[in-house]
């Protein structure tokens, strides 16, 4: 019995292995910028170019993105990748808990964050939505409608910590 047990495990880990391809072959299969067609690029390219000719009102806001998005570190990047993701699973009525959360964080020094937070986590659900009544969320940025190409946007990116 024991050594039919061990047997399926190793078909199924042996057969799990042959059909996942390697995490790296997707990666190493698509060629650098510099090495993509003219086609390829342009495929890439258009939303953003659709995006800019579309919402001139943005421009200045996505040039500024992408300033700080090149100032910042990989991890920096990862780290506001995952906020994205967290960002995009939240309804919307954790987004504006978060709007009103971060607008209240914004006067605040280091310490008076870390209070915040720790007196935030240990609220209710019905206490969160009390404080966010007494202290609504700035308004919304210029452009932000809640839905940008079926995600919303978080209120704000903030910038990179300075380097040292």
């Amino acid at each position: 019995m024991r050594r039919t047990f061990f047997a399926r495990a190793g078909l199924a880990i042996a057969l799990a292995a042959l059909a996942a391809p390697p995490a790296a072959a997707g990666a190493a299969a698509l060629p650098a910028w510099d090495q993509l067609s003219q086609a390829q690029r342009e495929q890439l390219i258009a939303p953003m170019r659709d995006r800019w000719n579309s919402q001139p009102d943005e421009r200045q806001r996505m040039l500024e993105r992408a300033r700080r998005w090149q100032q910042m570190t990989p991890d920096e990047r990862r780290e506001a990748r995952n906020g994205m993701k967290r960002w995009e699973a939240l309804d919307p009525e954790e987004r504006g808990q978060m709007r009103a959360l971060f607008g209240k964080m914004r006067g605040l020094d280091e310490n008076g964050k870390r209070a915040l937070m720790e007196k935030w986590r240990a609220m209710t659900p019905d206490q969160r939505r009390a404080w966010v009544q007494a202290n609504p969320p700035p308004p919304k940025p210029r452009g932000e409608h809640g839905d940008h190409g079926g995600r919303g946007e978080p209120p704000f990116l903030p910038p990179p910590p300075p380097r040292n």
